[in-house]
């Protein structure tokens, strides 16, 4: 409980142009509205009207794809081919003397092993012999369990042989038609890859760029992979791509100092393919609600002599008046207010709203004092959550004028609202508390929401229980 010119027109029936992007609509700059903006959509303009479509521009008529291209048929992926391969591997060693029930134990252990591993997901450069080990470790698996005849000892010579042909076919489809692969970087390094891509048609992939970072959005129409020349210190133009469903391969142009386990490479460079963080499995959101629930409804009772307590001493100390009620900034940028024992009296309401708390503020009362470094004055916060306003554990919440500001200074700080604000956080245990680094706590808060677990809630609960008795308060 501590307080982050014109094209011609297209004749009817025309095909579509293959790897030829359409104009990118006009909305989508709307789209592209920094995060900040986005959180903030609710409480400044809680009436805003629905977005309206903007036509094409003038001299670019909309064409409609041609009837053809709607009943186009269906064709297996890399991935179906993959599994096919596996799936035919263990038929074939079944038919050999394997025995049919022991190959279905074997075939169950190869997919889900393999799909575990990422075999389904292939990289530009994918090798059966690169695989081979690993799949001979599952088919050995698979076999132990199954119990069947020696004939599915064969099951990854099979896979492996079934793979090599599948990866021939696909470099020999993508070399003729590779797609169009943003490229995104401003130096010498974005242009070097781009030139080694242009040179490497068996890769798949036709470079467009290079690309600005902040661009990036309006030359996503159409595309299933971006190339990234280096990391990105602000990860709005990957989660951009995420959110479209394009994978993301970062390609270092510069010779590494060791080369990761789980990257390959592109003529010589580094790649690797960087995946969004792993959503939050089906009901972690009422699972933490629940919790929330329970938790600050028992903690309620518990401490009711403490709450009472606390607002006799603040009656007594600092006269009437013992809540402060402040408006503070939730999930989704959704306003609420905020309950906490008083601990000074501002002069103004506009100072309470935009003045940013200090240590040693002379016009805290010694009980002031006290329930600010054992954090009693946040007590009152439990009925937040309760309400369902706050969480027990997330970013703490922030005032509208400093989430206006922290928005524009620090990329990512409005990715803090994607999860409900809590009454203590990963930031505050770990020490980012009152006038200490906002760019720090970001960067914390965006970690605890990417890797939330329910037993990371339950430590820091535990560590913010601790620090309470340590008097660590600001």
């Amino acid at each position: 409980m501590v307080s982050s010119g014109p094209a011609a027109p297209a004749q009817p029936g025309a095909p579509l142009v293959r790897g030829v992007a359409p104009a990118a609509p006009a909305t989508t700059s709307t789209a592209s509205t920094s995060p900040a903006s986005a959180s903030l959509a609710s409480p400044v303009s809680p009436g805003a009207p629905t977005p309206v479509a903007v036509p094409p521009p003038a001299g670019r008529p909309h064409v409609r794809p041609p009837a053809t291209a709607a009943r186009r048929r269906w064709r297996p992926g890399a991935a179906g081919l993959l599994f096919g391969a596996d799936v035919l591997a263990v038929v074939l060693a079944a038919v050999f003397g394997g025995g049919l029930p022991h190959g279905l134990v074997v075939l169950a252990v190869l997919l889900a092993l393999n799909a575990w591993a990422g075999l389904y997901r292939p990289t530009p450069m994918a090798a059966a012999l690169d695989e081979l080990p690993r799949l001979a470790g599952h088919g050995l698996l698979g076999w132990l369990l199954s119990g069947g005849g020696p004939a599915l000892l064969l099951v990854p010579l099979f896979a492996a042989a079934g793979r090599g042909a599948v990866y021939q076919l696909r470099r020999a489809a993508v070399r003729e038609r590779p797609r169009r692969t943003p490229v995104v970087g401003t130096g010498t390094a974005a242009r070097r890859v781009a030139a080694m891509l242009a040179e490497h048609p068996e890769y798949g992939m036709r470079p467009a760029g290079p690309v600005d970072p902040d661009r990036l959005h309006a030359t996503l129409g159409g595309v299933r992979a971006v190339v990234f020349t280096r990391a990105q210190g602000d990860t709005a133009a990957l989660r951009h791509c995420w959110e479209r469903g394009v994978t993301v391969w970062l390609v270092d142009p510069e010779p590494p100092l060791w080369f990761p386990a789980a990257a390959t490479h592109l003529w010589g460079y580094t790649c690797r393919r960087l995946d969004p963080p792993e959503r939050r499995p089906p009901g972690a959101d009422l699972l933490k609600r629940t919790v929330d629930i329970a938790g600050s409804g028992l903690a309620l009772l518990l401490a009711a002599p403490v709450l009472g307590g606390c607002a006799l001493a603040v009656r007594l100390a600092d006269g009437p008046g013992v809540l402060f009620r402040q408006e503070r900034i939730g999930k989704d940028g959704k306003p609420f207010t905020m309950l906490k024992f008083r601990t000074l009296r501002p002069d103004t309401d506009q100072e309470a709203a935009t003045r940013w708390t200090i240590a040693g503020d002379h016009r805290v009362s010694p009980v002031g004092r006290l329930l600010r470094r054992t954090s009693l004055d946040e007590l009152p916060q439990l009925w937040n959550v309760l309400r369902g306003d706050m969480s027990l554990v997330g970013p703490r919440p922030e005032r509208p004028h400093f989430v206006d500001e922290f928005s524009r200074m620090y990329p990512g700080y409005a990715d803090r609202h994607r999860m409900p604000v809590g009454l203590t956080g990963l930031a505050q245990v770990s020490g980012l508390r009152g006038d200490t680094s906002i760019e720090d706590r970001t960067r914390f808060d965006n970690l605890y929401i990417e890797t939330w677990s329910l037993w990371a809630d339950l430590r820091i609960m535990l560590r913010t229980t601790a620090s309470c008795f340590r008097l660590g308060g600001s």
